[in-house]
């Protein structure tokens, strides 16, 4: 009997275990919600569901970002198997009353991606800093986004420290010169276009972190996105994804509001 409860223990750890799939599966689902405008398709968690929508929690169902069909141009998703957690990028240069970017992520009930325990949504529209959708889809998608080779992929902890080291070049003079930048790394500031990318940054200056940094990593496709408040410039919702290759940064994309 005892053996029996030992083997049954295993197998509902296994059952649970945080698979890539069933992170990208989940994403996969939050598009069609997207798209639809509909949210009743989600598999929401049926105790201590948490919609937070640009860095605030909110009525998921009110939201008017999902209140209509968006037609979709660009989306694309990472996965973070640690955490448990997926970040999808979503770009509407039409369909719907706004043109929206929607930089979100997706968190999961221990390790189980049957069901979705928060949304957290970065939701830029007309007003938002540097926001055009129309440009901001041309840049992207001139981007090359291939799941890096196993051997070549950067370590979860030199995507963080990249992704922190950005945030903080606006408070720590030295932070810039911490990270590698690739000699044709883009960056996509809302619309903006920046190339390279390691030309023109911060050198501190700000007294106020760059905080509330929640984390996406993704060793294959050698990104970490970090929602947060960019309190740097402003106390606003921002979304930093960070792609690196080779060991250095090739792609820098931000969303904020």
């Amino acid at each position: 009997m005892v053996r029996l409860l030992t083997l049954l223990a295993g197998a509902a750890a296994v059952s649970a275990e945080c698979t890539r799939d069933g992170l990208l599966a989940a994403a996969n689902s939050y598009v069609a919600a997207v798209t639809a405008g509909k949210i009743d398709g989600l598999k929401l968690a049926a105790s201590n569901f948490t919609y937070q929508e640009n860095n605030k929690k909110a009525d998921f169902a009110k939201s008017p970002v999902f209140a209509k069909p968006l037609v979709i141009d660009l989306t694309r998703s990472t996965a973070d198997v640690v955490a448990c957690a997926s970040y999808t990028l979503i770009v509407s240069t039409a369909g719907g009353a706004k043109p929206y970017i929607l930089a979100t992520q997706l968190r999961h009930p221990g390790d189980d991606t049957s069901t979705i325990a928060m949304v957290d949504t970065i939701a830029a529209t007309t007003g938002s800093l540097f926001f055009n959708a129309k440009k901001t889809l041309e840049h992207l998608q001139a981007q090359s986004w291939k799941a890096i080779p196993e051997a070549e992929r950067p370590s979860r902890e030199l995507l963080k420290k990249y992704g922190d080291g950005y945030l903080d070049m606006w408070t720590d003079k030295n932070a810039a010169g911490s990270i590698q930048w690739g000699a044709d790394c883009e960056r996509v500031e809302g619309s903006q276009f920046t190339k390279p990318c390691g030309v023109s940054l911060p050198k501190g200056g700000s007294t106020k972190p760059n905080g509330n940094r929640r984390y996406v990593i993704d060793e294959t496709m050698g990104s970490v996105d970090i929602l947060c408040s960019f309190d740097s410039i402003g106390n606003y919702p921002d979304s930093h994804e960070v792609r690196v290759e080779g060991g250095k940064v090739k792609y820098v994309h931000t969303v904020t509001v």
